[in-house]
């Protein structure tokens, strides 16, 4: 059976990976970039090495800073906007997943401008490729610098689109981890959970295969091991850079993988109460990894061993239930909380989710086929 995997053209990561951006920016002569990013980090000052990298080689930046947590419609609609009104010639985006997300969404948008962010929902609705793009992750868990997804909130409908397409993968992806040494515990926490999510999702997909199978588990066992060493002393610089590099194996795996029902059920809160994802993933993965045990037994096994759980005196099945205990543990020592209900989700919502979930286009790789029924127990389990 054959299988893709697509990457960026080029990957930067490890200390000055920023600068080394900048210089291929001028080799391909681009003069106009649009930094698309969050006012936060502009605020605090975390873009100033690159707007001064920019400037000192001839290059003249234009910032928007409207990002929002989620990117809605609107987000994307008006950072187009600005592309425009700039004149811009190229893309960064700068930040978590969603200054990423919202950069991709110009570049779609750039490249077919006789359509609407809404037309490009789902898989493979882009195909032409827009201006140069270029993303810098400043959060070691998106993996947006990656992949060819973009989510954005429809705020129509109030719920995530999930846009996929190879039309989307930057041409140059950077993690350079000195950009993250200053990223909040809970941030961390947050992000270190959405990239386990990533790869233990993509090692349990009907679209695994062996390429996609050792990025899964070099990241989870990466992930382990370093998330709460980051968590602990943000300014681990060893740490960081660990989790960069786990984080990235984890999008390598999932881009060509694919994912499952724990995004399905995750997107749903974060497109009504505009809730972190990372948090509802972590909250989702160990309930629907127990739905997935009966037909991924082997593989949850050796997610446990990924882990650093002693499986040696353990039976197949033993060793694979310690995996959903050590994804609980991990979990817990970074401080994610125990429930949806004390994220403000109240039981009344959960319903309400349920079909939007169905038809995520992230339910397609999903290993166990889930009813309705299912997919509500799952959020109540939830809960």
């Amino acid at each position: 059976m054959a299988f893709s995997l697509c990457l960026p053209q080029i990957s930067l990561s490890g200390n000055n990976a920023l600068q080394d951006l900048v210089s291929r920016m001028v080799t391909k002569a681009i003069q106009r970039p649009l930094v698309v990013t969050e006012k936060a980090l502009l605020d605090i000052g975390l873009l100033d090495s690159l707007m001064s990298a920019l400037r000192d080689a001839g290059i003249t930046p234009t910032v928007f800073d409207g990002v929002l947590a989620n990117p809605t419609d609107k987000v994307a609609e008006a950072a187009y906007a600005a592309f425009k009104e700039s004149n811009a010639d190229a893309l960064i985006g700068f930040g978590g997943g969603s200054a990423m997300d919202t950069a991709k969404a110009i570049r779609a948008m750039a490249a077919n401008p006789d359509k609407t962010i809404y037309d490009f929902e789902g898989i493979g609705k882009v195909g032409l490729v827009g201006p140069f793009l270029a993303c810098v992750s400043t959060t070691s868990g998106t993996a947006a610098e990656v992949t060819s997804n973009a989510v954005i909130t429809d705020t129509r409908r109030k719920v995530k689109m999930v846009i996929i397409d190879s039309a989307l993968i930057p041409d140059i992806a950077v993690n350079d981890p000195s950009l993250m040494v200053g990223l909040p515990k809970s941030v961390t926490a947050a992000t270190g959970m959405d990239a386990l999510t990533h790869a233990i999702e993509a090692y349990v997909s009907i679209g695994a295969h062996p390429l996609t199978d050792h990025s899964a588990l070099a990241s989870i066992s990466m992930i382990a091991e370093y998330l709460p060493q980051a968590v602990t002393n943000g300014k681990d610089l060893k740490a960081r850079e660990m989790m960069a590099h786990g984080q990235f194996l984890a999008g390598m795996a999932f881009n060509s993988a694919g994912l499952g029902y724990v995004h399905s059920l995750a997107h749903q809160p974060g497109a009504t109460h505009n809730l972190p994802h990372g948090i509802c993933n972590a909250i989702i993965l160990p309930v629907v990894c127990e739905f997935n045990l009966p037909v991924k037994e082997a593989r949850f096994a050796d997610i446990a061993v990924a882990m650093g759980v002693d499986t040696s005196e353990m039976s197949q099945a033993e060793a694979a239930k310690a995996a959903i205990q050590a994804i609980r543990s991990l979990s817990k020592t970074v401080g994610i909380p125990a429930g949806l209900h004390e994220i403000g989700i109240k039981e009344s919502d959960l319903a309400g989710w349920v079909d939007a979930a169905e038809a995520d286009p992230c339910s397609g790789c999903a290993p166990r086929i889930a009813t309705k029924a299912e997919l509500l127990a799952m959020y109540q389990a939830a809960f």
